[in-house]
């Protein structure tokens, strides 16, 4: 009878729960869209509601849940790998594409005062808020502040929504530019970027970014940190090694512990439906947010911006910033305007950090 225990404890909910963790992966696997976090993810969930398996088998993760999540170890480990990979080459050339990073977070707080008027408290109104910030790190930080037991949720919205930037973007760009405007050419800057910028740009964006949002210092100081093993010159073993294995293995744990939240008690409810609805709002009014300020610079500038590329101000890097070089190609095949995207993805990532720091500051 105790062979037979597991699966006469099987519930609707478990069953609703392991068709999600499919389609994570499925979306995973077959569609490539975020792999390296829908996949584990996706088998998190599957381990977390096989019944009775909380009790019996999942101790473990439990531990890892605690120690990586709880203490916001995980997150901001990944940020160390993220700034590792990050060059911020285009940015420095062109640092104006910063403030499209900044417009492009309008969607944190649109969401958020969305959420509020539907009910949520404020803090759990700022965790689900901060899903626009198309960063999967800042919002698992965010949320295990204000919100813990919608960590799951969140998280699973802010990683699909990342996937999904080339399908998300492209109906609000055309909707909101016209095809002359997304023909509209941009000049390059040629000019080098010197070693003693590189290496200065990491640490004095952590000195400013701590002085404006203190509570940004641990998100902002890890990413840059990165990037300084990255560009100092000196430490090239420990910038490939916070790219490849620190990023790969704590990805890994910190996918399979998120999937561990999942469970059907947790997750199957109608506030999971409206978390992943507004998620949706963050992304849209995220991108409008950007093209929208870049279409009011064109009002007072003679050399005029291409407004998609404050879409490309949102935190999905580099996803967002192909999907407005392809937007770009498609009203005028010879227009290349990919390295001012990326310019304004990038600047969207440290954008993204502070913005998580104002909202931990103003709510919490």
């Amino acid at each position: 009878m105790d062979l037979l225990q597991g699966i006469l404890s099987l519930t609707l909910g478990n069953v609703i729960m392991f068709a999600i963790a499919g389609v994570l992966i499925y979306l995973a696997v077959v569609k490539q869209y975020e792999p390296m976090l829908l996949l584990p993810i996706g088998f998190g969930a599957i381990m977390a509601n096989i019944p009775l398996a909380a009790i019996e088998g999942l101790k473990p993760l439990e531990i890892l849940r605690q120690a990586g999540i709880g203490t916001e170890l995980f997150p901001l480990l990944i940020f160390v790998g993220v700034g590792a990979m990050i060059d911020f080459t285009p940015l420095l050339k062109n640092p104006k594409m910063l403030l499209f990073g900044g417009a492009a977070q309008f969607g944190i707080f649109f969401t958020l005062t969305f959420a509020v008027l539907l009910g949520f408290s404020i803090k759990e109104a700022a965790a689900i808020g901060i899903i626009g910030a198309a960063d999967g790190p800042t919002s698992i930080f965010v949320a295990n502040k204000f919100a813990k037991d919608l960590v799951g949720p969140i998280t699973v919205a802010a990683y699909t929504y990342m996937a999904l930037v080339p399908i998300i973007q492209p109906p609000v760009i055309r909707l909101l530019t016209t095809k002359q405007e997304r023909m509209i050419r941009m000049d390059y800057f040629e000019q080098p970027v010197s070693k003693k910028v590189k290496v200065l740009f990491p640490i004095i964006v952590t000195f400013i970014a701590g002085i404006i949002a203190p509570n940004s210092v641990a998100l902002v100081g890890f990413l840059m940190f990165g990037n300084l093993l990255r560009e100092s010159g000196v430490t090239e073993r420990l910038s490939k090694a916070a790219q490849n294995e620190l990023a790969s293995v704590v990805t890994i744990l910190l996918g399979i512990t998120i999937g561990s939240t999942m469970t059907a008690e947790s997750f199957l409810n109608f506030d999971t439906l409206k978390i992943i609805g507004m998620g949706l709002i963050a992304f849209i009014f995220d991108s409008a947010g950007g093209i929208i300020f870049a279409k009011v610079l064109n009002l007072f500038s003679k050399r005029k911006i291409n407004p998609m590329v404050g879409a490309a101000g949102i935190s999905a890097f580099p996803m967002s910033a192909r999907v407005i070089q392809r937007e770009a190609q498609l009203a005028d095949p010879t227009n290349f305007i990919l390295m001012h995207a990326v310019s304004a993805n990038v600047g969207g990532q440290i954008a993204s950090i502070v913005a998580g720091g104002l909202i931990l500051a103003l709510v919490g």
